[in-house]
């Protein structure tokens, strides 16, 4: 049951953060498009790691210096708006499961697989 609403806490903090990261100032942060991919919360609630994606990669690290800066605005705004009892500290990391798995698909495309033929002029009976 607690997994159930740890689960249901990240969802919440996921979308308030995607919704509050439209009204970031900071340029750094808005350099290149980003996407908030998951949040993983501690059962404690103090700490959640948040995943990003980032479109260009060349941003990367400013990117996540410039939400490391804008954490103590985005957590007050978190527990304004989530009525939690505990608003947790958010660590940033980015996330490059996108990419890995665009690899893995070009990979994948490159190989060559025969088709599996069925040989339908052999009747067994």
């Amino acid at each position: 049951m607690a997994s159930n609403r740890i689960g249901r806490i990240n969802e919440e903090i996921q979308r308030e953060l995607a919704d509050l990261l439209r009204e970031l100032k900071d340029p750094r942060v808005h350099k290149t498009m980003l996407s908030i991919t998951r949040v993983e919360t501690t059962p404690d609630l103090r700490y959640a790691k948040v995943y990003v994606s980032l479109l260009d990669k060349e941003f990367t690290k400013e990117t996540l210096a410039g939400l490391h800066s804008s954490g103590g605005y985005l957590r007050r705004a978190l527990g304004k708006n989530l009525q939690l009892r505990y608003t947790p500290e958010l660590q940033w990391q980015a996330d490059d499961s996108i990419v890995q798995g665009a690899h893995i698909l070009d990979i994948l495309s490159k190989l060559d697989i025969p088709e599996d033929t069925e040989d339908d002029t052999t009747d067994p009976s």
